[in-house]
């Protein structure tokens, strides 16, 4: 476990696992800890999306995820200078929340995950999400030239690419019946470059992430701008880790009705065309 300040029940457990022979890793995993005793933070982001988590190329970085997660810390009373951030992929998200076997990222492991992290059913078998704290909705990014394209009907029989662990495509193939010829990439940005070359037809995903990569390249991709799906970013938590959940919920509600929110939205995508949410999400519940 991680986190530099633990209640002193934890510390009796690792005497008591020293008298007793038992290994101190498992008497700590045993006990209930949270995030809400850390004094410091380490928090899993995307590296390469534009506007929501990107490495700014100085070992640091920015966007609205970013943004949402020094927010949170701060309302947890965890200072700037105490949180880390390191870069994730999509398929990496459970595994660095894992208690009993966390990835380790960088060298590190993940306190929490604000990643574009989309609340499903499955997920919430895995890890405990507070919020959502954005609901953005599946749209499609196609080259400039692609006129014949103005919605996900139209990518019957077409290359779509999408990030490994995204569900990206499964939404279209399975729940809209499209059929479409999918393409997996580590990386939305690797899908970025397949559409570019041509090697793809069109790229599905959250039209936040699709808006920044259009800003980053203007004139050379087109957001379809017909979204067919509600994705609600959840701020992944170790599983279990209730009062974590909770004190997140607080601050994320905080963050809207002080209007932070608004202000970070706007930071970061005004100018995209997009109408961003300016009021509190329906939380799914902690349990």
């Amino acid at each position: 476990m991680m986190f530099r300040h633990r209640r002193t029940v934890a510390a009796a457990a690792l005497a008591a696992a020293a008298v007793s022979g038992m290994s101190a890793c498992s008497a700590v995993l045993g006990e209930e800890e949270s995030l809400v005793d850390a004094t410091s933070l380490t928090v899993g982001v995307k590296a390469d999306q534009p506007g929501l988590g990107l490495e700014d190329g100085e070992g640091g970085f920015e966007g609205f995820d970013v943004d949402v997660a020094l927010y949170i810390a701060g309302e947890l009373g965890i200072p700037e200078g105490s949180v880390e951030f390191v870069g994730v992929t999509s398929d990496q998200r459970e595994d660095v929340l894992d208690v009993e076997d966390p990835l380790l990222v960088s060298g590190r492991r993940v306190d929490m995950v604000v990643a574009t992290y989309s609340i499903t059913p499955v997920r919430k078998t895995e890890v405990t999400f507070a919020g959502p704290y954005y609901v953005a909705k599946q749209d499609v990014l196609v080259r400039s030239d692609a006129a014949e394209i103005g919605g996900v009907r139209d990518l019957e029989g077409l290359d779509v690419c999408q990030g490994e662990g995204s569900n990206s495509t499964t939404r279209i193939t399975e729940g809209l019946g499209i059929d479409v010829v999918p393409t997996e990439e580590p990386t939305y940005t690797d899908c970025i470059g397949l559409l570019r070359e041509g090697d793809v037809d069109a790229v599905s995903t959250d039209n936040l992430i699709l808006a920044g990569f259009q800003t980053q390249s203007p004139g050379e991709f087109r957001l379809v701008g017909n979204p067919f799906t509600d994705e609600k970013y959840g701020v992944g938590l170790r599983y279990g880790d209730v009062a974590a959940c909770e004190a997140v919920n607080r601050a994320i509600s905080k963050m809207y009705q002080d209007g932070v929110a608004d202000d970070m939205l706007s930071r970061w995508f005004d100018g995209t065309g997009l109408e961003t949410l300016d009021s509190v999400p329906q939380f799914e519940g902690c349990a």
